[in-house]
């Protein structure tokens, strides 16, 4: 089975690393999981754009985009719900 590399670009890493350790945590883990299954049960395509993924944890959105042909989930927004979509 194919797998998919993570990369997370510079201010969605600033943004993971600034959570507390039990929230980032959890958030690594579902982040993980992608690279197995990049488009996960619950995961939603945001309207308006080619590519952009979210997945929810809990109160927490990440946003992604997915490039299979070069097996690359390329993370962008790690964010609070309310503000996620700004």
């Amino acid at each position: 089975m194919r797998e998919y590399t993570v990369v997370f670009v510079r201010s969605a890493r600033k943004e993971l690393q600034a959570l507390d350790r039990p929230v980032a945590g959890r958030i690594l883990k579902r982040v993980e999981a992608l690279t197995r299954a990049p488009r996960p049960s619950g995961c939603r395509k945001l309207e308006g754009t080619d590519n952009l993924w979210r997945i929810r944890i809990g109160d927490w959105r990440v946003v992604y985009s997915v490039d299979d042909a070069r097996l690359l989930i390329e993370v962008s927004v790690v964010r609070r719900r309310r503000e996620a979509y700004r």
